[in-house]
């Protein structure tokens, strides 16, 4: 396989289960040398030397919440904060393209950081409340829980990621590709949906494939997975065969979906003038997909 560069991964942050999970550790780790990541609300604000800005813990607004992301490298306890004017709103719209503009500043390491800090933020602003009961939750674990304040409840929430497949499908040497409502014109991408409750991964994409393009498939094979922080999901990029190529596209999940051959899928890869379509970015991974396709 080739080596696939994969978007939001490989931080260099410890995550220190055995901290977070202690309190007395976490609290003598809170202070005069914590640091505080500094957003604003969802969006990563840019430091002088072009990466994260970071802060003390004096620069936390008294009314947020604190959320411990895990030690540096040199041993500090790195935190983020939780805005106050986010919390009961939080946010599940894609990012704009000012938003790609300020992440396509940060290095890989800073942009894994970036991206579970506000998948974090992002949990919390939006479970205030325990799904059980309806009480109040408070942070637990340094910000990994949230558990309800009800003694009768006591239930304990966790961060939610959603599993959701990607894939590429192919026949005959061709991918097929598509394009949803909200793509750039010309923009065609793998097919993707969420995995359904009851379903392994190989079936939801069989299932997603047949729903979207009217497709049986077979020889499901697992690529690659990419954290994907809007809000919150898990990118399980798959390929598959085609057991024939006439298309039946569901027009309420897509506006279009086509077969380009490999020269065609070269050509956008290079980002060719005239390429017969126009490629995911680089941090999707529905574009490393594609160079692993070619490279295969």
């Amino acid at each position: 396989m080739t080596d696939l560069t994969i978007a939001f991964s490989g931080s260099v942050i410890d995550r220190a289960d055995a901290v977070r999970s202690d309190p007395e550790k976490l609290a003598a780790l809170t202070n005069w040398r914590a640091r505080l990541l500094r957003m604003d609300g969802l969006a990563p604000q840019i430091g002088a030397d072009g990466g994260l800005a970071w802060g003390t813990l004096a620069d936390a607004d008294p009314a947020a919440e604190l959320v411990f992301l895990g030690l540096s490298p040199d041993g500090r306890a790195c935190f983020v904060a939780v805005d106050p004017r986010l919390v009961g709103v939080g946010s599940t719209a894609p990012p704009d393209p000012r938003l790609w503009q300020v992440m396509g500043m940060l290095s890989p390491p800073d942009l894994a950081i970036y991206g579970a800090a506000k998948a974090l933020v992002d949990w919390h602003a939006r479970h205030g409340f325990c799904a059980r009961c309806g009480h109040a939750t408070r942070l637990g674990k340094g910000g990994w829980q949230r558990t309800c304040t009800n003694a009768a409840c006591r239930a304990e929430h966790f961060p939610r990621v959603d599993p959701v497949t990607i894939m590429t499908v192919e026949h005959d040497g061709r991918l097929l590709l598509g394009r949803q409502p909200r793509f750039p014109p010309r923009r065609y991408s793998a097919l993707a949906g969420f995995i359904e409750p009851g379903e392994t991964v190989e079936e939801a994409v069989a299932r997603e494939i047949s729903e979207e393009a009217g497709l049986i498939v077979r020889d499901v094979r697992y690529v690659a997975s990419q954290p994907w922080p809007f809000p919150s999901s898990l990118m399980i990029a798959c390929h598959a065969f085609a057991e024939a190529d006439v298309v039946t596209i569901d027009r309420t999940e897509l506006d279009d979906a086509r077969w380009f051959t490999r020269d065609e899928v070269i050509a956008a890869m290079r980002g060719d003038e005239g390429a017969a379509f126009l490629a995911p970015p680089p941090y999707a991974i529905a574009h490393q997909l594609l160079r692993w396709w070619l490279a295969a």
